[in-house]
């Protein structure tokens, strides 16, 4: 059997067994080609649509075993791909993860690397912060992206801050990023020029309905209604109203809020936000000036 027909069939068994994506991969066949390659120890790069030589190359029946297992696994556990490799890829560039973080796929990656925010950006941007951190992704990118900046990455979570800091020593980044335990923006150490966050936004309905991949991960980095909402706004909602104190006088606020646009407008109708063109369209991520927040907090706040 070929590494080509074992992705074909991982890729049927996958499709059959019903199991959900989204933590890197779209569809059945690449999920089954990330399985397949890294049991087999080869690049995940590995250019199976172009056919090559590598695709056709024959697997022993040893192997065979081993590749049939990680399917079968994949299946029972209803895992992401992710946890079962402990590997995951964004923008090119791999990170450790494991069922302490989340599976990283935010979009403000490719924002990042693409220049997709560079507009709002100045000279003088020399401080990142990227809140809730995960497994350290976002801060690594930005570092890697941005060599004059230094990065905060903060998170309320110790053992997703434990991935992050296998993350950072990975890529060599010790001295540029440093790691920040607190609740949103407390203990971070401001003004900034830049900071990033993907924060937990979904709402209640959908976090009763999410597919036990999404359930394997930290609900505490999915739930936006932890002090008591249900449009998946309460962690955004304190946010916002706390960001402009920590931002300097030109900086910038990048937030995801993946499919809850809807919610979000709902919640702050009159925020004036700039909605940053991604793979997935230009309804996932904005982009906030102090300027505009300050007005906002202004125009809001309690008498």
């Amino acid at each position: 059997m070929s590494i080509l027909e074992l992705i074909e069939t991982g890729a049927q068994q996958l499709s059959a067994a019903g199991v959900a994506f989204g933590h890197g991969t779209s569809n059945a066949f690449d999920e089954a080609a990330w399985l397949v390659l890294w049991q087999l120890g080869l690049p995940l790069d590995t250019a199976l649509d172009n056919l090559t030589s590598a695709a056709h190359r024959a697997v022993s029946p040893e192997q065979q075993v081993q590749v049939a297992a990680i399917i079968a696994l994949r299946i029972k556990s209803r895992k992401p791909a992710a946890y079962l490799t402990h590997e995951a890829w964004l923008q090119g560039v791999a990170f450790y993860v494991d069922e302490r973080a989340i599976v990283p796929r935010s979009l403000i990656a490719e924002l990042l690397v693409e220049g997709g925010i560079d507009y709002w950006l100045t000279e003088s941007t020399r401080r990142v912060l990227d809140l809730c951190t995960g497994n350290g992704s976002l801060a690594v990118l930005a570092a890697m992206t941005y060599p004059e900046v230094n990065v905060d990455a903060s998170d309320i979570s110790a053992d997703a801050l434990a991935v992050a800091r296998i993350n950072i020593n990975k890529h060599g980044l010790q001295e540029r990023i440093k790691l920040l335990t607190g609740d949103a923006l407390a203990g971070v150490n401001g003004p900034y020029d830049l900071i990033l966050c993907n924060p937990p936004y979904v709402n209640a309905q959908s976090m009763v309905a999410l597919p036990p991949e999404y359930q394997a991960e930290p609900a505490l980095a999915l739930n936006g209604n932890a002090k008591g909402g249900s449009d998946g706004m309460d962690f955004i909602r304190q946010l916002l109203n706390d960001a402009p104190q920590h931002m300097s006088k030109h900086g910038v606020l990048v937030l995801e809020v993946g499919n809850e646009r809807a919610h979000f407008e709902a919640a702050f109708p009159d925020l004036e936000a700039v909605w940053l063109e991604t793979s997935a369209g230009e309804y996932q991520v904005l982009l906030l000036t102090r300027e505009a927040l300050a007005q906002y907090t202004s125009l809001n706040r309690s008498p």
